[in-house]
């Protein structure tokens, strides 16, 4: 079984020709895939895969599904309502191993080891929202697997900033450190500062181009953020007919708290809502300096809904 196991890895990692493929070293063959065959070798020695299989009958495996970002556009809440599904099976912490190169190191066995034990008819799911923005990411993830299907949840690119430095606020606020205003990395030199990383991180056509050299735009569905805060039914029921999965989740699993403001979670009778640390309020901006981010961004969103055939309501 463990010889069959590894088998079906190897054929899943072969590289196919794909429309922008990275140069080729003297030895014919990418960097990325001698990296892919260091990490075989590594995990194939001895032991082959490890099956790791419960006595129930589940067992670990490599995702089918990766929820890929972005960065504070509702991730964590797509996977939670995602996760209501009963042939869905989600690793609970964000993996990273295609962006660190630590992790990464560590051979698609250690990956293996990071996912939940599920069962056959189950799609394995895992959520890190910094592959999105990562370059070497898309490549990796090809390699391990041509025939990924891959979530990529969106909002509205001004909000996104606003999002990213709240949360990197709180987080010293929480250590006690101090944290510089966020008009103090919105403004240089009297004009909008585009070197700032939370705006490099809303310009989505740079990275949605990157995904698009190695997966069609049919692998990767998007997910409109600011629609799954407001209503999110509907907007997970495209995700089961995304993933080609029955159709399980339900109105009445979305309930609005109104006193987090905004929608919660109901199943088989048990209510959770997310974090405390969702939906915090962003900080008070200056009308004026809104619009800067609303003009800056005008030319970049029109590039992506361009380039996906879609679009978005955003400023």
């Amino acid at each position: 079984m463990a010889a069959f196991l590894l088998g079906a890895v190897l054929l899943i990692v072969q590289p196919q020709t794909v429309p922008s493929r990275p140069a080729i070293n003297s030895n014919g063959e990418t960097s990325s895939q001698s990296v892919q065959r260091e990490l075989l070798k590594k995990t194939s020695q001895k032991n082959d895969f490890k099956e790791n299989i419960h006595s129930n009958g589940s067992c670990q495996q490599l995702p089918q599904t990766i929820i890929i970002g972005v960065r504070k556009g509702g991730t964590r809440a797509l996977l939670e309502m995602l996760s209501l599904h009963p042939d869905i099976a989600a690793a609970e912490s964000e993996v990273h191993f295609f962006d660190w190169e630590d992790h990464y190191r560590n051979g698609l066995q250690w990956y293996i080891n990071q996912m939940p034990f599920s069962y056959p008819h189950q799609i394995t799911v895992e959520k890190t929202p910094a592959y999105f923005t990562s370059p070497k990411v898309p490549e990796r993830v090809y390699n391990m697997n041509q025939s990924m299907r891959l979530l990529l949840i969106l909002r509205d690119p001004s909000e996104r900033v606003l999002s990213d430095y709240t949360q990197v606020f709180y987080n010293h606020m929480q250590k006690h450190k101090p944290y510089p205003s966020i008009e103090q990395f919105l403004i240089k030199d009297g004009e909008l500062n585009v070197d700032y990383k939370a705006i490099n991180r809303s310009l989505y056509y740079i990275h949605m181009q990157n995904w698009l050299k190695y997966f069609p735009l049919d692998h990767i569905h998007i997910v409109d953020g600011d629609k799954l805060i407001k209503d999110p039914f509907p907007e997970i029921e495209k995700v089961e007919r995304f993933l080609k999965l029955s159709p399980q989740i339900n109105a009445s699993n979305f309930y609005f708290n109104k006193t987090k403001g905004f929608y919660c979670l109901r199943d088989s009778g048990r209510e959770r809502c997310l974090h405390e640390s969702k939906g915090r309020a962003h900080p008070q901006v200056d009308t004026w300096l809104l619009e800067k981010l609303h003009e800056y961004f005008h030319e970049p969103n029109k590039k992506f809904f361009e380039l996906v055939g879609r679009t978005f309501d955003w400023h």
